[in-house]
């Protein structure tokens, strides 16, 4: 049986940090789900206590199925006793799964940064350790500036760890934090420190700044360590954090370590990564290890003759492994496996000899060829899909609509913005037009839909859209570019869907993602078709009398 390695992912904290980055609490709990559906072990969620984003997502964190909530946080600080510092009273309260804590393990902190004993910082995380052990099933502890505080001072960093140990810590974390170390050190390192302490308590956490977080996670892991601490698609500060999207295939299929995850959980790795950027309202890196777009293709030449004989002439791994295709530029094969594998995700049954899904997978191509994104669109994505193998109802048409935008200062001098949107909708047979102001032309469109259409599908009370992000795919087009609207809607259970859509119109994009939005509730819910009554609108009628 193979050896067991844990994944702890910091992407909504260390990723955080990246800049440019900045998270909302929805985007918190959205990733949060995508990392628990993928297998990882802990999701460190954020520091209780850091800013109001963080605040809110603990006060209200998605349900998780696999992975272990985590909370981040510091050791209590000098001249206080554990009970009374405000800062480990918020990380302990905060009601987790798992607690990690950061301390000073470099003498040169302690006396520069923190300005006490040597004695003193670590009489600090011994005590935090053991009395976060009371409050929470597991305590985690992340060694700052290890591998620093190892080459200069080796007793006292051993000694700071071996605190941590003491106290009841389930992991001791070493960081490379500056990110400065090199491969050969981190493996000498690691296996010094696992010569004294077990490897399946030490884990390892490491920065990019010399482009080696990869190399050097994976050095560890073959020095002792158990558990490996990384982001979604390297994000974090300066040059980034290991890169859990590289560290998962590499550890599972080259190194033959069990993370945990199945082989159906490894194929939704570019899914994943994908999916982030989208939320990021970024473009994908084409050349990322397994799941760039570049990763699998081949153009024209001997290599294309190659791969056709023999994909392992320039392929390491099946590309279907890790979710990606093969994209061969002259002769596109590619794609059947991985729709094949978003119809399972979305619980759809179907032939992969099927022609319908050829037509599909044309589709598909087509329309990212004019900018739509599926990675991040997974209701669009399910819509496309299921009109194309079976069909999905017509709730309702949209004939026209005009959205007007007023800019102007009214009668107390204050500069206001206001829209309109008239719109011409035919549901169930029977004509409406319908007039509604919002704060914007996406708000105004939307409210006008929703004051025809909720009458007839009560279903849709309880939506709101919760994200709206705007790409534009044509710079070069100026004002006159081509735009993509990502939309993220949800539901009065918290159940939320993303849709797509795309034009050289914003409005017209907004809407056709807006559409989607709609459509995949009512289709979700079993909505009837064109207006006639659904199962929400008669128990409705019923419970009125």
């Amino acid at each position: 049986m193979s050896e067991r390695v844990y994944l702890f992912d910091s992407t909504l904290r260390d990723g955080a940090q990246t800049q440019g980055v900045d998270f909302g609490a929805a985007d918190k709990s959205a990733i949060t789900s995508d990392l628990d559906a993928l297998g990882i072990d802990y999701i460190e969620g954020g520091w209780p206590g850091a800013n109001p984003t963080d605040d809110a997502f603990f006060a209200a964190p998605p349900k998780l199925t696999r992975a272990k909530l985590t909370a981040f946080g510091m050791t209590r600080r000098a001249g206080r006793s554990t009970e009374n510092d405000p800062g480990l009273s918020a990380l302990l309260d905060v009601g987790v799964d798992a607690i990690c804590m950061v301390g000073k393990t470099w003498d040169f902190h302690v006396h520069v940064a923190l300005e006490i004993p040597l004695e003193e910082n670590v009489a600090m995380i011994g005590d935090s350790i053991a009395h976060a052990g009371t409050k929470v099933g597991e305590v985690l502890f992340d060694a700052e500036h290890f591998f620093d505080g190892y080459k200069e001072n080796p007793d006292y960093a051993l000694k700071c760890v071996e605190a941590a140990m003491e106290g009841g810590a389930r992991w001791a974390v070493l960081c490379d934090t500056n990110g400065g170390t090199m491969p050969d050190e981190i493996e000498r390192i690691v296996s010094e420190v696992a010569a004294r302490f077990p490897g399946d308590k030490l884990g390892i956490h490491c920065h990019d700044d010399t482009g080696n977080a990869v190399a050097n996670s994976l050095a560890a892991v073959r020095a002792g360590c158990r558990q490996v601490q990384g982001t979604l698609n390297g994000l974090g500060e300066r040059c980034g954090n290991a890169n859990l999207i590289s560290l998962i295939p590499n550890l599972v299929l080259k190194m033959g370590y069990d993370t945990g995850m199945s082989e159906h959980d490894l194929t939704r790795l570019t899914h994943v990564s994908r999916q982030l950027d989208e939320r990021l309202n970024r473009a994908p890196d084409r050349g990322a290890p397994y799941v760039g777009e570049s990763a699998f293709a081949h153009k024209g030449g001997l290599h294309v003759s190659a791969v056709e004989k023999d994909p392992r002439s320039y392929e390491h791994v099946e590309p279907e492994l890790v979710g990606n295709q093969r994209h061969i530029v002259v002769s596109d094969q590619a794609g059947r496996s991985n729709i094949m594998a978003r119809f399972r995700d979305i619980g759809i049954e179907v032939d992969a000899k099927d022609p319908k899904v050829s037509r599909l997978i044309e589709e598909v191509k087509e329309r990212e060829y004019d900018g739509y994104a599926y990675d991040g669109a997974e209701a669009s994505f399910e819509l496309l899909a299921r009109r194309a193998l079976h069909a999905v109802p017509d709730y309702f048409t949209l004939n026209s609509f005009r959205v007007i935008d007023e800019r102007r200062w009214n009668a107390n001098g204050e500069l206001v913005t206001q829209s309109k949107a008239t719109i011409k909708v035919e549901v169930g047979g029977n004509h409406y037009m319908n007039v509604a102001e919002g704060n914007g032309p996406v708000n105004a469109l939307d409210k006008a839909l929703r004051d025809v259409l909720i009458p007839v599908y009560p279903e849709l009370q309880g939506v709101r859209l919760t994200d709206y992000k705007v790409r534009i795919l044509t710079p070069s087009e100026a004002s006159g570019a081509l735009t993509r609207v990502m939309i993220e809607s949800a539901d009065e259970n918290n159940v939320r869907w993303s849709t797509v859509g795309v034009s050289t119109n914003i409005i017209d994009a907004s809407y056709n993602a807006l559409h989607d939005s709609i459509i995949y509730k009512l289709y979700r819910e079993g909505a009837g078709a064109n207006g006639t009554v659904s199962a929400a609108a008669a128990r409705a009628a019923r419970a009125a009398g």
